[in-house]
């Protein structure tokens, strides 16, 4: 019997393609679906790396605004620590620091529409970024008078200045009347500096009076009545805060103080001066001790503040 022809089967050439086709196909939106996964995750690590960045950046803002508490504090804390330094000081006005608050970060402004409804909200949110010093002011408040029995101490009851006569030529200005003579006679302060106008005793002079008014009244040998030397005057200010305390118990005028006004004690406006006395500080021990536990508890809660943020941006760190 003759062979039979083997006969050869081949696979259509249009399903292998079409099957291929499809695999290169699944590969392809796998790939896609990978690189899509890797880019979400990229993105959510960025996210989270831009909040992580946002928090640490207000934690520092925390601490930049407690350290701006604590310098405050610091300066009340000086500022007391004067007062009492000067309790002894005569004719010393106590200061008093005042603080006002810094910018603040709107987060949401007062009147703006919602994003969500378009409705105007009633109250927005606004984050203050700490407190400054605005001015150390000083409490013009009388003093006690002290009697010492010298008779060229002179205090002053109600308004006024002495006026001294400095060696550079300015004119200055106090409250402490702890005067004396110089070797010619002339009245000075305890620093040497001549009192305005210049008043010059006698050295004849038995007796010295020196009235409410500011009269120089002195007695000498042969008279019965008492001869006028002199005449104090004292000096006023628009604004007395606007002197320049300048040491050794003196103030200098500012154009924030306004010029002198001169006249006699005991005029409209001016005090009296009694011989004899000196004005003692103004300082009040016990208010002041009591200040100084305040703002020492208030140094320390700043102090706390930056020592939990410092914390909380550590936190932060461990979570990277």
């Amino acid at each position: 019997m003759g062979a039979k022809p083997c006969t050869k089967t081949h696979e259509p050439k249009i399903a292998v393609g079409a099957s291929r086709r499809r695999g290169s196909q699944r590969l392809r939106e796998h790939e896609q679906h990978r690189r899509a996964a890797h880019v979400s995750v990229v993105a959510e690590d960025a996210s989270a790396d831009v909040e992580r960045m946002r928090r640490e950046r207000r934690g520092e803002g925390c601490q930049d605004i407690a350290a701006t508490g604590m310098q405050a504090q610091q300066t009340n804390v000086e500022v007391i620590s004067n007062n009492i330094a000067n309790i002894s000081t005569t004719g010393f006005k106590r200061r008093r620091a005042e603080f006002q608050d810094l910018l603040y970060q709107n987060i949401r402004r007062n009147g703006s529409q919602s994003a969500d409804t378009g409705t105007l909200l009633p109250s927005g949110a606004q984050l203050g970024l700490g407190v400054r010093t605005a001015a150390i002011y000083r409490i013009s408040e009388q003093g006690n008078l002290q009697q010492t029995e010298n008779r060229f101490d002179i205090a002053i009851r109600g308004n006024g200045y002495f006026q001294v006569r400095l060696p550079s030529g300015e004119t200055a200005y106090t409250r402490d009347g702890t005067f004396g003579l110089s070797a010619d006679g002339t009245m000075v302060t305890a620093e040497g500096f001549i009192v305005q106008p210049g008043i010059t005793i006698p050295p004849a002079a038995r007796d010295v009076t020196i009235n409410a008014t500011g009269e120089v009244l002195a007695k000498l040998d042969g008279q019965v009545q008492p001869q006028n030397v002199g005449q104090i005057q004292l000096a006023i200010f628009a604004n007395e805060g606007g002197l320049e305390a300048v040491g050794e118990n003196l103030f200098l005028a500012t154009p924030g103080s306004g010029d002198a006004q001169q006249a006699a004690p005991g005029q409209a406006g001016y005090g009296q001066v009694l011989q004899g006395f000196i004005e003692t500080s103004n300082v009040n021990v016990v208010q002041e001790i009591t200040a100084l536990i305040t703002e020492q508890r208030a140094y320390e809660m700043n102090s706390r503040v930056i020592t939990a943020s410092d914390e909380m941006l550590s936190t932060l760190t461990r979570l990277r």
